[in-house]
């Protein structure tokens, strides 16, 4: 941050959309490590029998009911994010800086995998009540691990590749007509 004359430090002026950025990606690393660790505790210390009667009870105090509830809503929410980075923040970059073009393509292409491995999640989480077997949990754990590996990398090389474009802008860039 730079100082002003008067000795006040200033922010730049787009520093507030880094903040923003980082506090959402935040959410995200923080949210997927609890969902990494309930998916360990399903594949490895719930039997089938207690998983098929916490089920039936439909507590929210099971582990797999959590895993279920929290994995649907975590989806839910980074493909929330994603779509509106692609549909306003990328193109917004693409027109401030052209330059970041390659970049702004592998951020998409990312997005793209995240994608296809939240699905997965989904799928298999919407799969537990019907298919409670060890199969099942082991693909929602695998997919959990490749979403932690693609996802953490995604967000560390988006914050480090975009963060000097955003602290520049000092308005929303327009994308040519």
């Amino acid at each position: 941050m730079p100082a002003s004359s008067s000795g006040i430090t200033v922010d730049l002026p787009g520093e507030h959309l880094v903040r923003e950025l980082r506090w959402v990606h935040d959410l995200l690393r923080n949210d997927l490590a609890r969902l990494r660790i309930l998916s360990d505790r399903v594949a490895a210390d719930a039997t089938p029998e207690s998983i098929r009667a916490e089920i039936a009870e439909l507590q929210t105090t099971s582990p797999l009911w959590k895993l279920r509830v929290n994995c649907l809503a975590y989806c839910r929410f980074t493909h929330l994010h994603h779509t509106h980075e692609d549909v306003s923040l990328f193109p917004a970059l693409r027109a401030f800086d052209p330059a970041l073009e390659s970049v702004v393509d592998r951020l998409e292409a990312d997005h793209r995998l995240v994608s296809d491995i939240l699905d997965q999640i989904e799928a298999g989480a919407g799969r537990l009540t019907e298919d409670d077997t060890a199969a099942t949990r082991r693909q929602i754990t695998d997919a959990l691990g490749a979403l932690a590996q693609h996802l953490l990398a995604h967000l560390d090389y988006e914050e480090d590749a975009i963060s000097p474009a955003l602290r520049q802008w000092q308005t929303w860039p327009r994308p040519p007509a």
